[in-house]
């Protein structure tokens, strides 16, 4: 079984990362992202994982841990494995706020679609991928509500070791959880 936290970027998987290696899931992760303004506790990213459209089968790397895949790379994964996904669901203005201040921080920025037209693609995106995740038998789907995470995490890390099979320490998973770094809302 493979475990997967997925959602669009900056929609809280990060966190969601950090609770399950404090319950006691073992990550795959490469640790070349570094911690940052943006994310102080860390990324938890493979950056293999950006390659899976060309080598799908890079994957099994993560048979019985926890890997990070944003939500467009979903839809290449191999069927020949069973896929726990745990998706993080963010409202997507604030995603698109999150990521307009990232990009602001780091000084990178430069005139693109307005933040109406980032969420309207967001949203077609998030359509696409949950009517394809609906169509796929090995993969078990999670949802988590990212603002409710915050409000409510223990009762989430409850749910969320629930449907990963039990046995993660449910008190440590939530105590990952800081509400002062839920910002851009």
């Amino acid at each position: 079984m493979i475990t997967i936290v997925s959602g669009v970027p900056r929609s809280g998987t990060s966190l969601m990362m950090q609770m399950l290696v404090a319950g006691g899931l073992a990550p795959l992760t490469d640790k070349i992202r570094k911690p940052d303004a943006d994310n102080p506790r860390g990324y938890y990213e493979w950056e293999r994982i950006k390659q899976l459209a060309a080598n799908p089968g890079a994957i099994s790397e993560a048979e019985g841990k926890a890997v990070k895949v944003v939500s467009s790379l979903l839809l290449h994964l191999p069927q020949n494995h069973a896929y726990r996904i745990v998706f993080v669901r963010r409202p997507l203005a604030q995603v698109v706020a999150s990521q307009a201040e990232m990009i602001r921080r780091r000084g990178n920025g430069r005139p693109g679609a307005s933040s109406s037209a980032m969420q309207t693609a967001l949203e077609t995106h998030l359509r696409a991928v949950t009517a394809w995740l609906g169509e796929r038998s090995s993969m078990a789907i999670h949802w988590v509500d990212y603002p409710d995470l915050i409000a409510t995490p223990l009762e989430h890390a409850e749910e969320v070791a629930a449907f990963l099979g039990g046995g993660l320490d449910v008190e440590r998973m939530a105590a990952q959880v800081d509400p002062s770094l839920f910002r851009n809302r």
